[in-house]
């Protein structure tokens, strides 16, 4: 049984990577095996985290400095990663952005940048990297795309965040369209929908306000990086590959009892 959720040797590309969730499944990823590749638009961070995985797992971890807020940017991280591999099991399109501002305040800006990074961006290199995925893929064992949604983009937030909580509820519509799509091709494309976990987006909230957000949630405390690498080594192994077009929150509860 350990067999069937092994990603061992394995190819992956997760977005978003340097930091927060994105961290989170690179690293279990390289823990579990695989040959990971990070991609942000953070240099510096992305060389720490490198060095911080130095000797640890039977993984590996490479680094590429992208941004997936263009067409442009997104293709030439697919050339990057054709350029390195022959093909590629495993996407997880994790990159994103948010915004927060008043509702009478609330910029155009904010709804360009939000959405040309968490739902353009996800279409524009999945659709770059399809002809890599497909390379990888079997009946058996399809490519995998996990796209990283959000329970704000399940029930409305608290939170002034109109651009950030649109955009998740279209990454989740997106997967499903994507899914439909790509499963002749033998790609299997989920989204998960995390609730709270320690992240660059949510610290200041955190630290605000921790102690109310570990009341809302039903199992009273935030997600660990065990549960985020949990859910995305299940999807990536031979255990999630009959499951396609599904969004799965993962969020102790939160969205099942709003």
């Amino acid at each position: 049984m350990t067999d069937i959720f092994s990603i061992h040797g394995k190819v992956a590309l997760v977005t978003g990577g340097g930091s927060g969730i994105g961290w989170m499944i690179a690293e279990a990823y390289v823990r579990a095996g695989a040959r990971v590749y990070i991609a942000s638009r953070k240099k510096e961070e992305l060389e720490a985290r490198i060095a911080e995985l130095a000797g640890e797992g039977e993984g590996s971890c490479s680094a590429i400095v992208a941004d997936l807020s263009t067409e442009a940017g997104c293709n030439a991280l697919g050339d990057e990663i054709e350029s390195r591999e022959g093909s590629l099991d495993i996407l997880v399109n994790n990159a994103g952005a948010n915004w927060g501002a008043p509702y009478e305040e609330f910029p155009e800006s904010a709804w360009d940048r939000v959405l040309n990074v968490n739902v353009k961006g996800v279409f524009q290199l999945t659709r770059r990297l399809t002809p890599l995925l497909e390379k990888a893929a079997s009946d058996e064992d399809p490519a995998r795309v996990i796209n990283v949604g959000s329970i704000d983009g399940i029930g409305a937030p608290d939170l002034e965040t109109y651009s950030y909580s649109a955009s998740k509820a279209a990454v989740h519509h997106l997967t499903a369209v994507l899914a439909k799509k790509l499963a002749r091709k033998k790609i299997t494309v989920n989204a998960i929908a995390p609730g709270p976990f320690q992240s660059r987006m949510m610290k200041a909230t955190l630290e605000r306000a921790g102690d109310a957000i570990n009341d809302m949630v039903p199992l009273s405390r935030i997600g660990s990086p065990e549960d985020m690498a949990g859910i995305t080594i299940f999807l990536a192994s031979r255990a999630g590959a009959y499951l396609t077009a599904t969004v799965i929150p993962i969020d102790g509860g939160i969205s099942g009892t709003r």
